[in-house]
């Protein structure tokens, strides 16, 4: 067990069209079994394993007949309700024979985007762990609205990663790893085999989803990258299709490893810095952005600008004037009375306690900046 160091943490992340042929809409099951072998291997090695699993929408097309058809909300939900008893079920009888219990666990967004529920999941998640069987996550579609729903499994996966202190994230593709460009249409697209920072160049090498049976594409995968690496954790990209596709990355399969970032703080911090849906924006001026890089809180001084409708406690993306983010907060204040604190400045006629309700908007022990933090 070379590529990963001895006795991690992984997160595998399956794609439908890996375990569901995409033509035929059949379940994989072959390639499944194969998977399962590389799984009991490294839990033979004690490594905890993690997946996560598409294709249940995918696997009920096909048993309900709905192959080509672009899918209203109602029917995504009821075929995701329909085909996750098979995928489950797949899983289930795969790991079974490898001697391994399967744990099925659906989750939506306030199950990580919540800190009470991200937590909860993540003790429970580890329970399973812990009684030696190998949770099967998939996003919760059939409860799921459009405007309340990851939306696609690298960020999820992803997400699980950051909950649960994985050390690796490995995300079966289509594709060998990240290429200059897409190597499906300009034969001098070269691969990348190491990244080191995810940059805005980075970021321009995303692409549109491969098939009608995946919600991702390489840009989501760079969506997921920037999450897991800010939680300290490194994340993979490489070829699911082979059969042993775990064992063949571990025998140098080719493939792009992006690197954790150091200095990621406290589990409270990856947290924030890895939400998915902030409530709202706070507009900061350049005062207040270089008051930020020495390691102050956001104070209501340096805010021009609140957007979006929260609640006190809220986790709120930190904005320039342009609109970029440099960075996630808990805000300490509903919308109502972050408005009504802009550009408040304490005088020397405040009490203390008055100088604190209207200076301190988000404590810096509640802030978690990119790093690096985008040029002002």
């Amino acid at each position: 067990m070379t590529l990963f160091a001895e006795k991690q943490r992984l997160v595998l992340k399956i794609g439908s069209a890996l375990l569901v042929d995409p033509d035929t809409g059949v379940l994989r099951q072959d390639w499944l079994n194969s998977l399962c072998e590389d799984i009991h291997t490294f839990h033979q090695h004690d490594y905890e394993i993690i997946v996560v699993s598409s294709g249940a929408v995918a696997l009920a097309r096909h048993q309900t007949n709905y192959m080509h058809q672009r899918l209203k909300l109602g029917e995504k939900q009821a075929l995701a309700s329909i085909g996750q008893v098979g995928i489950a079920n797949a899983w289930q009888q795969a790991l079974a024979q490898r001697g391994l219990m399967a744990a099925q666990v659906l989750l939506t967004p306030d199950d990580t985007e919540d800190r009470k529920r991200h937590l909860n999941a993540r003790r429970t998640i580890d329970t399973i762990l812990s009684l030696g069987a190998v949770p099967v996550i998939n996003e919760n579609d059939t409860l799921s609205t459009e405007e309340l729903r990851f939306g696609d499994n690298d960020r999820l996966a992803a997400r699980i990663a950051q909950m649960l202190n994985a050390k690796t994230l490995i995300l079966f593709s289509d594709i060998d790893g990240l290429y200059s460009a897409d190597p499906r249409t300009n034969p001098e697209a070269k691969h990348i085999s190491i990244v080191e920072h995810i940059t805005d160049d980075i970021m321009a090498a995303g692409g549109d989803a491969p098939s009608a049976f995946s919600s991702g594409g390489m840009r989501t995968k760079l969506q997921a990258a920037q999450i897991a690496t800010r939680a300290d954790c490194d994340m993979i990209i490489t070829k699911g299709e082979r059969f042993h596709p775990l064992s063949a990355l571990q025998n140098g399969a080719l493939h792009t490893r992006f690197l954790a970032q150091p200095d990621c703080g406290s589990a409270r911090k990856r947290w924030i810095a890895s939400t998915l849906r902030p409530e709202g924006s706070v507009s900061l001026d350049k005062g207040a952005v270089d008051a930020l890089q020495h390691g102050a809180s956001v104070l209501s001084a340096g805010v021009t600008h609140i957007e979006g409708h929260f609640d006190d406690g809220a986790v709120v993306a930190l904005t320039l004037s342009n609109g970029e983010t440099i960075g996630y907060g808990v805000i300490d204040y509903n919308d109502e009375q972050s408005r009504a604190m802009l550009g408040h400045r304490s005088t020397e006629s405040d009490d203390q306690d008055t100088q604190q309700r209207h200076s301190v908007m988000i404590h810096r022990n509640n802030l978690a900046l990119e790093t690096p933090m985008k040029s002002k």
